[in-house]
């Protein structure tokens, strides 16, 4: 393979995928956009599942937490309300149940293949579609990586440093 510019006559992935026309070459360009668009959406998809899982059962220990105080409270309502302290909640971890760690799969196997089909499409080392890749991944992050920072956590970019295959 060789870097090229060629746009008609061009065949992408499978020989069904000819390009035939500027209008369908242009279709293409903005669909190498689109999937890397929904890659990033795939990536933030996974960090907001598990940070919904971490979150969910921090606030049952904090549940279980305020039921096993409840009898201090009843006897100092002026008490300050129960909290799940770090090394309280954290220190076991969670361990998702099958139902949820199937999910965590699906959603990692779905971004893991638009990854290598993004990859492959970047093997034919055409310049307008490594140009839409890279649009894609300007777009996607912009829109799906528009985090807090700080707060004692890593950032998206510290923990996906190679940035590479899902």
């Amino acid at each position: 393979m060789l870097w090229n510019w060629n746009t008609i006559d061009s065949c992408f992935i499978a020989s069904s995928w000819k390009i035939t026309s500027h209008g369908v070459f242009a279709g293409s360009c903005i669909g190498v956009v689109l999937l890397v668009v929904v890659l990033e959406l795939l990536r933030r998809a996974v960090k907001e599942y598990d940070r919904f899982l971490i979150n969910r059962y921090l606030s049952s220990q904090v549940s279980q937490v305020a039921a096993a105080d409840s009898p201090k409270r009843m006897s100092n309502e002026g008490g300050p309300a129960p909290t799940c302290a770090a090394a309280d909640c954290s220190n076991k971890g969670y361990r998702p149940t099958i139902l949820e760690q199937a999910i965590r799969a699906l959603l990692h196997m779905l971004q893991f293949a638009v990854a290598y089909f993004v990859m492959l499409l970047a093997m034919y080392y055409n310049g307008y579609f490594i140009i839409c890749i890279f649009i894609g991944a300007y777009i996607g992050s912009f829109v799906f990586h528009w985090e807090p920072l700080g707060g004692g956590q890593q950032t998206s970019a510290a923990k996906e440093a190679t940035v590479c295959c899902g």
